[in-house]
């Protein structure tokens, strides 16, 4: 009977290990801390949870008060995807920004920094960087948030990346595995199913993979792809080909291997999150990460019975359970060594440095200045403007809560500046925009104006009647560039929209 009762405690406490849940609200709940102290070993955070880094320090000291190595996760890109500054835009350009640079040394530097605020808060799993190379102009999920189309390109800067963030002490997820480049669907929604042959799969989308796994990424992110040339069945996620045959013994990977989000429509809608789990661990995978929609006590209880049950149905062996909650507490372990190791906030450095690194804590910014790229001929403002933003509704990854835009940066530095933001609803934007900006002069805002055409509508009518008119792209600059001044910022970070009003005005901040 002990023998028993001891067999359950070990499978609960692994059941619960592999588990990386998030919740509501800006404080650790009740349930969260005491499913902490049976046995859960993460927890992933999102925007909702997040006011401040004084309260993001407060709240995971609040876990550790529970459990000192519990891994703290995060989905914090920089650029178009930032947790940590939801409310008003990243302080730091995303990756095709840094891409479009080309310089490693910057990208490093750049996700060190990253790496190092998020530590100071307590974080120690980043759920970045973004290894899929955007093969696909049309991808409405990656686009800014990969490196680029050029796999040799997106492999550099993936390794950099893994390298500077894990220099600050937190552990890398490099995500999305296999590749979710090639695709025009996002797998929030549906499952994408991308059509490539074996020996264009290793030589595009694996490149990055490689890169990261020879850079030492302590996790890697499956995605909820289907790729028949492995699967014609199943997506990546749930794959034992995919995720045992190809990244852990093809490619030698032995880190941790993390799912996106089990509740996204490509895994839910299939299997239901219970079976998707079960799946998913039993295919290779070692932590279920959950959270994005589901929050609360009821989903970890559910998905804790549901591989429980799994191992006493013979359905998922009581190894491969242990196996994959021992990869979550060897990490875990990591972290807590490389907190140590990593110099405390605070040390004596260098004049205009962040604590601790040597690299320059406006690094942000200073990259987002590197990556514009500015044609035409036309002249910067020279008086007050009027900015018209044409909004496209933001995929989930980015979120619709997180502004984006020059105007507010205009407004500030060009005085008597005015903004409005036009969607598709808008019958004929052009003609009241002409009339709202009177003699100032126009700077349209446009975020992938290639993927939608009434965005290139409306800059033809406003392009005819001024043809003055400034162009910012802030997405994928994969249309040509047209007005007078064409800015490309490569994202749409806060730091990207600083930028590029301090190009049209002539002014540093």
């Amino acid at each position: 009977m002990t023998t028993l009762v001891s067999t359950t405690d070990t499978l609960t406490r692994d059941a619960l290990a592999v588990l990386q849940p998030g919740f509501t609200g800006t404080t650790a709940p009740d349930w969260l801390l005491r499913r902490v102290g049976e046995g859960l070993s993460s927890v992933g955070l999102f925007g909702r949870n997040i006011t401040s880094p004084e309260q993001l320090s407060a709240l995971t000291a609040r876990l550790r008060a529970e459990r000192d190595d519990v891994l703290v996760a995060i989905d914090e890109e920089g650029g178009d995807v930032t947790r940590l500054e939801v409310t008003h835009g990243s302080s730091f350009p995303g990756n095709l920004a840094l891409g479009s640079v080309d310089d490693v040394h910057l990208t490093r530097a750049v996700a060190q920094e990253l790496g190092r605020r998020l530590a100071e808060c307590g974080v120690n799993l980043n759920w970045a960087p973004s290894a899929d190379v955007n093969s696909n102009p049309a991808n409405p999920v990656i686009g800014v948030r990969s490196f680029g189309a050029d796999p040799r390109l997106a492999a550099r800067h993936t390794a950099a990346y893994v390298q500077g963030l894990q220099a600050a002490g937190v552990a890398a997820c490099t995500k999305h595995f296999p590749g979710h480049g090639d695709t025009a669907v996002d797998s929030h929604h549906a499952i994408p199913r991308i059509d490539v042959d074996l020996e264009t799969l290793h030589a595009r989308e694996l490149v990055p993979f490689r890169a990261a796994i020879a850079a030492g990424s302590k996790s890697v992110m499956s995605a909820h792809i289907l790729l028949p040339a492995l699967d014609p069945d199943r997506p990546a996620t749930v794959s034992p080909q995919i995720l045992t045959g190809l990244l852990r013994r093809e490619l030698g990977y032995d880190g941790l291997i993390v799912t996106d989000g089990i509740e996204m429509e490509a895994i839910s809608r299939a299997y239901g999150i219970e079976r998707g789990s079960v799946l998913a661990i039993a295919a290779g995978a070692d932590a279920i990460c959950v959270g994005g929609g589901l929050a609360d006590e009821e989903t970890v209880l559910r998905l804790r019975d549901a591989l429980v049950a799994a191992v006493r149905d013979g359905e998922l062996t009581e190894e491969r359970l242990a196996d994959a909650a021992a990869r979550v507490r060897a990490l875990a372990s990591w972290t807590q060594r490389a907190r140590g190791d990593v110099p405390e906030p605070g040390a004596e450095v260098q004049e205009g440095t962040a604590p601790g690194t040597g690299v320059s804590s406006d690094i942000g910014l200073i990259a987002a200045r590197r990556a514009l790229r500015v044609t035409g001929t036309g002249g910067l403002l020279t008086g007050p403007a009027y900015v018209a933003t044409f909004g496209a509704e933001a995929n989930i990854a980015v979120g619709a809560e997180t502004p984006w835009g020059v105007a507010a940066e205009l407004e500030r530095l060009a005085p008597g500046t005015g903004a409005d933001t036009w969607t598709e609803a808008a019958a004929a934007p052009a003609e009241e925009i002409l009339a709202a900006a009177g003699e100032r002069r126009i700077v349209a805002v446009v975020r992938d104006e290639h993927r939608h055409a009434w965005m290139g509508a409306a800059l033809d009518a406003l392009l005819a009647a001024r043809p003055d008119t400034v162009v910012v792209e802030m997405g994928l600059p994969q249309a040509a560039p047209r007005g007078a001044l064409h800015i490309a910022t490569f994202g749409a970070a806060r730091v990207c929209g600083l930028a590029a009003a301090e190009a049209l005005t002539g002014t540093t901040s």
